[in-house]
Protein backbone atom coordinates (compact mmCIF):
# COMPACT_ATOMS: atom_id res chain seq x y z
CA UNK A 1 0.00 0.00 0.00
CA UNK A 2 1.42 3.56 -0.73
CA UNK A 3 -0.76 6.38 0.10
CA UNK A 4 1.89 8.88 1.60
CA UNK A 5 0.05 9.75 4.37
CA UNK A 6 1.69 12.41 6.67
CA UNK A 7 0.98 11.70 10.27
CA UNK A 8 1.32 15.20 12.15
CA UNK A 9 0.87 14.07 15.88
CA UNK A 10 2.80 10.50 16.98
CA UNK A 11 4.46 9.94 20.24
CA UNK A 12 7.09 8.02 19.26
CA UNK A 13 10.14 9.23 20.55
CA UNK A 14 11.52 6.65 23.44
CA UNK A 15 11.31 7.26 27.11
CA UNK A 16 10.44 10.99 26.57
CA UNK A 17 6.66 10.84 28.17
CA UNK A 18 3.79 8.86 28.34
CA UNK A 19 4.68 7.29 24.74
CA UNK A 20 7.07 4.10 23.80
CA UNK A 21 9.30 3.36 26.90
CA UNK A 22 12.22 1.72 24.69
CA UNK A 23 13.73 2.43 21.21
CA UNK A 24 12.51 -1.39 20.21
CA UNK A 25 9.02 0.06 20.74
CA UNK A 26 8.95 3.04 18.58
CA UNK A 27 10.72 1.06 15.96
CA UNK A 28 7.79 -1.57 16.02
CA UNK A 29 5.49 1.76 15.45
CA UNK A 30 7.58 2.87 12.61
CA UNK A 31 7.12 -0.26 10.83
CA UNK A 32 3.32 -0.89 11.50
CA UNK A 33 3.60 3.03 10.29
CA UNK A 34 5.25 2.59 7.18
CA UNK A 35 3.61 -0.80 6.12
CA UNK A 36 -0.12 1.31 6.76
CA UNK A 37 1.48 3.62 4.08
CA UNK A 38 2.81 6.28 6.30
CA UNK A 39 5.86 8.17 4.53
CA UNK A 40 6.53 11.20 7.04
CA UNK A 41 5.77 10.96 11.23
CA UNK A 42 6.35 14.47 13.39
CA UNK A 43 7.51 13.10 16.82
CA UNK A 44 5.42 15.25 18.90
CA UNK A 45 6.40 14.56 22.78
CA UNK A 46 4.60 16.51 25.17
CA UNK A 47 5.12 19.94 26.32
CA UNK A 48 3.52 20.33 29.54
CA UNK A 49 4.02 20.15 33.67
CA UNK A 50 4.29 16.57 33.70
CA UNK A 51 6.58 16.54 30.69
CA UNK A 52 8.77 19.30 30.15
CA UNK A 53 10.22 19.93 26.72
CA UNK A 54 13.67 19.78 26.32
CA UNK A 55 13.98 20.75 21.90
CA UNK A 56 17.91 19.20 22.84
CA UNK A 57 16.76 15.82 23.90
CA UNK A 58 13.82 15.78 21.19
CA UNK A 59 16.75 16.61 18.70
CA UNK A 60 18.96 13.77 19.77
CA UNK A 61 15.66 10.83 20.17
CA UNK A 62 15.04 12.05 16.55
CA UNK A 63 18.31 11.16 15.30
CA UNK A 64 18.35 7.74 17.29
CA UNK A 65 14.88 6.92 15.31
CA UNK A 66 16.27 7.84 12.03
CA UNK A 67 19.09 5.43 12.40
CA UNK A 68 16.71 3.34 13.03
CA UNK A 69 13.70 4.15 10.51
CA UNK A 70 16.22 4.12 7.60
CA UNK A 71 15.22 5.62 4.79
CA UNK A 72 10.54 5.48 5.42
CA UNK A 73 9.26 6.98 7.08
CA UNK A 74 10.88 10.83 7.41
CA UNK A 75 10.96 11.90 11.26
CA UNK A 76 10.22 15.46 11.97
CA UNK A 77 9.97 17.41 14.95
CA UNK A 78 7.27 19.04 16.73
CA UNK A 79 5.48 18.75 19.98
CA UNK A 80 2.12 18.23 22.01
CA UNK A 81 2.01 21.90 23.37
CA UNK A 82 -0.26 22.30 26.63
CA UNK A 83 -2.15 25.45 26.58
CA UNK A 84 -0.69 26.71 30.29
CA UNK A 85 0.58 30.36 30.51
CA UNK A 86 4.99 30.04 30.70
CA UNK A 87 4.42 27.55 27.50
CA UNK A 88 2.45 30.11 25.76
CA UNK A 89 4.94 32.72 26.41
CA UNK A 90 7.63 30.77 25.42
CA UNK A 91 5.88 29.83 22.30
CA UNK A 92 5.23 33.28 21.45
CA UNK A 93 8.75 34.11 21.88
CA UNK A 94 10.19 31.41 20.11
CA UNK A 95 7.35 30.10 17.31
CA UNK A 96 9.64 27.72 15.81
CA UNK A 97 10.70 26.06 19.03
CA UNK A 98 7.33 23.86 19.19
CA UNK A 99 6.06 24.22 15.72
CA UNK A 100 5.83 21.46 13.93
CA UNK A 101 9.31 21.21 11.63
CA UNK A 102 9.77 24.95 13.02
CA UNK A 103 7.41 25.55 10.00
CA UNK A 104 4.36 27.32 12.28
CA UNK A 105 1.79 24.92 12.63
CA UNK A 106 1.23 24.38 16.65
CA UNK A 107 -0.65 21.58 17.80
CA UNK A 108 -2.58 23.02 20.92
CA UNK A 109 -4.01 20.60 23.69
CA UNK A 110 -6.61 21.58 25.70
CA UNK A 111 -7.71 20.69 29.76
CA UNK A 112 -10.69 18.36 30.16
CA UNK A 113 -11.21 20.56 33.08
CA UNK A 114 -11.37 24.60 31.95
CA UNK A 115 -11.35 26.19 28.80
CA UNK A 116 -9.46 29.83 29.73
CA UNK A 117 -10.92 32.95 28.92
CA UNK A 118 -10.01 35.23 26.46
CA UNK A 119 -8.51 31.95 24.46
CA UNK A 120 -9.69 33.86 21.07
CA UNK A 121 -7.18 36.32 21.52
CA UNK A 122 -4.34 33.86 22.79
CA UNK A 123 -4.96 32.58 19.18
CA UNK A 124 -5.06 35.73 17.56
CA UNK A 125 -1.58 36.74 19.29
CA UNK A 126 0.22 33.35 18.60
CA UNK A 127 -0.61 33.75 14.55
CA UNK A 128 0.40 37.81 14.98
CA UNK A 129 3.40 36.02 15.87
CA UNK A 130 3.46 33.32 12.98
CA UNK A 131 2.09 30.32 14.26
CA UNK A 132 -0.91 28.70 13.00
CA UNK A 133 -3.06 26.80 16.39
CA UNK A 134 -3.65 23.21 15.72
CA UNK A 135 -6.33 22.05 18.31
CA UNK A 136 -5.95 18.23 18.58
CA UNK A 137 -8.68 15.87 19.23
CA UNK A 138 -11.29 18.48 19.96
CA UNK A 139 -13.76 15.27 20.12
CA UNK A 140 -12.38 13.33 22.67
CA UNK A 141 -12.12 16.62 24.88
CA UNK A 142 -15.55 16.80 27.07
CA UNK A 143 -15.50 21.09 27.12
CA UNK A 144 -15.04 20.97 23.49
CA UNK A 145 -18.02 18.34 22.84
CA UNK A 146 -20.27 21.11 24.17
CA UNK A 147 -18.97 23.84 22.08
CA UNK A 148 -18.95 23.44 18.62
CA UNK A 149 -19.84 27.14 17.85
CA UNK A 150 -16.56 28.28 19.90
CA UNK A 151 -14.67 26.00 17.57
CA UNK A 152 -16.61 27.43 14.41
CA UNK A 153 -15.76 30.59 15.66
CA UNK A 154 -11.84 29.58 15.86
CA UNK A 155 -12.03 27.98 12.62
CA UNK A 156 -13.10 30.94 10.79
CA UNK A 157 -10.30 33.11 12.71
CA UNK A 158 -7.69 31.07 11.24
CA UNK A 159 -7.40 27.57 13.62
CA UNK A 160 -7.39 24.94 12.63
CA UNK A 161 -8.81 21.55 14.09
CA UNK A 162 -6.92 17.88 14.09
CA UNK A 163 -9.10 14.73 14.92
CA UNK A 164 -7.54 11.18 16.09
CA UNK A 165 -8.22 8.25 13.56
CA UNK A 166 -9.27 5.47 16.14
CA UNK A 167 -12.29 7.86 16.89
CA UNK A 168 -14.06 7.24 14.33
CA UNK A 169 -14.13 3.59 15.50
CA UNK A 170 -15.06 4.37 18.90
CA UNK A 171 -11.90 3.44 20.34
CA UNK A 172 -12.91 7.21 22.83
CA UNK A 173 -15.96 6.16 23.10
CA UNK A 174 -19.36 6.82 21.92
CA UNK A 175 -19.43 10.42 22.12
CA UNK A 176 -15.87 11.45 20.83
CA UNK A 177 -16.80 8.87 17.80
CA UNK A 178 -20.40 11.10 17.02
CA UNK A 179 -18.47 14.61 17.34
CA UNK A 180 -15.86 13.66 15.30
CA UNK A 181 -18.38 12.27 12.60
CA UNK A 182 -20.03 15.82 13.18
CA UNK A 183 -17.29 17.55 13.13
CA UNK A 184 -16.50 16.03 9.70
CA UNK A 185 -19.95 16.75 8.24
CA UNK A 186 -19.32 20.34 8.57
CA UNK A 187 -15.96 20.80 6.89
CA UNK A 188 -14.66 21.86 10.28
CA UNK A 189 -11.39 18.77 10.31
CA UNK A 190 -8.37 20.11 8.36
CA UNK A 191 -6.27 16.71 9.52
CA UNK A 192 -6.93 13.13 10.59
CA UNK A 193 -3.47 11.74 12.75
CA UNK A 194 -2.97 9.03 14.66
CA UNK A 195 -2.16 10.18 18.30
CA UNK A 196 -0.56 6.73 18.60
CA UNK A 197 1.72 6.14 21.95
CA UNK A 198 2.40 1.74 21.35
CA UNK A 199 2.62 -0.05 19.33
CA UNK A 200 0.14 -2.51 20.91
CA UNK A 201 -3.41 -0.09 21.71
CA UNK A 202 -2.92 3.19 20.26
CA UNK A 203 -1.05 2.31 16.83
CA UNK A 204 0.46 4.80 14.12
CA UNK A 205 -1.74 3.44 11.67
CA UNK A 206 -3.65 5.69 9.35
CA UNK A 207 -5.02 3.47 6.60
CA UNK A 208 -8.20 2.47 8.66
CA UNK A 209 -8.94 6.56 8.49
CA UNK A 210 -8.23 6.61 4.67
CA UNK A 211 -10.65 3.88 4.07
CA UNK A 212 -13.31 5.10 6.34
CA UNK A 213 -13.45 8.69 4.85
CA UNK A 214 -12.89 7.55 1.39
CA UNK A 215 -15.98 4.93 1.77
CA UNK A 216 -18.58 7.71 3.63
CA UNK A 217 -17.23 11.17 2.29
CA UNK A 218 -14.98 10.07 -1.15
CA UNK A 219 -10.89 9.51 -1.66
CA UNK A 220 -10.71 13.46 -2.25
CA UNK A 221 -12.02 14.64 1.20
CA UNK A 222 -9.76 11.69 2.72
CA UNK A 223 -6.50 13.11 0.37
CA UNK A 224 -6.82 16.56 1.83
CA UNK A 225 -7.21 15.43 5.25
CA UNK A 226 -4.58 12.90 5.75
CA UNK A 227 -2.07 13.76 3.03
CA UNK A 228 -2.58 17.44 1.73
CA UNK A 229 -2.79 19.36 4.23
CA UNK A 230 -0.98 17.15 6.56
CA UNK A 231 1.89 17.72 4.30
CA UNK A 232 1.48 21.55 3.78
CA UNK A 233 1.68 21.84 7.60
CA UNK A 234 5.37 20.02 7.22
CA UNK A 235 6.09 22.87 4.93
CA UNK A 236 4.56 25.69 6.30
CA UNK A 237 2.68 26.40 3.64
CA UNK A 238 -1.15 26.75 3.66
CA UNK A 239 -3.74 24.76 4.21
CA UNK A 240 -7.29 24.06 2.68
CA UNK A 241 -10.31 24.40 4.52
CA UNK A 242 -12.76 21.79 3.65
CA UNK A 243 -15.76 21.92 1.96
CA UNK A 244 -19.07 20.55 4.16
CA UNK A 245 -18.87 17.35 2.22
CA UNK A 246 -21.79 15.40 0.37
CA UNK A 247 -22.15 11.64 2.01
CA UNK A 248 -21.78 8.81 -0.39
CA UNK A 249 -24.82 7.00 -0.40
CA UNK A 250 -24.81 2.93 -0.01
CA UNK A 251 -24.50 2.05 -3.57
CA UNK A 252 -21.93 4.72 -3.82
CA UNK A 253 -19.85 3.67 -0.63
CA UNK A 254 -20.17 -0.23 -1.73
CA UNK A 255 -18.57 1.09 -5.44
CA UNK A 256 -15.84 2.66 -4.18
CA UNK A 257 -14.92 0.00 -1.25
CA UNK A 258 -14.90 -2.42 -4.41
CA UNK A 259 -12.91 -0.29 -6.43
CA UNK A 260 -10.90 0.44 -2.89
CA UNK A 261 -10.21 -3.34 -2.68
CA UNK A 262 -9.24 -3.59 -5.74
CA UNK A 263 -6.65 -0.74 -5.49
CA UNK A 264 -5.04 -1.92 -2.24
Amino acid sequence: MKRGFVDIHVHILPGVDDGPRTLEQSAAMLRQAVEAGTTDIVATPHASLAFPFDPVLVAAKIEELRAVAGELPRIHAGCDFQLSFDNIQDALAHPAKYSINGRGYLLVEFSDLLIAKGMAQIFDRMQEAGLTPVITHPERNPLLQQRLELLEQWVRNGCTLQITAQSLFGRFGREARRFAIELLKRGLVHFIASDAHDPEDRRPRLDGAWRWVSHRFGADYAHLLLVENPRAALEGAAVQKPEAPEPVGPLRRLLRLWRQTEAD
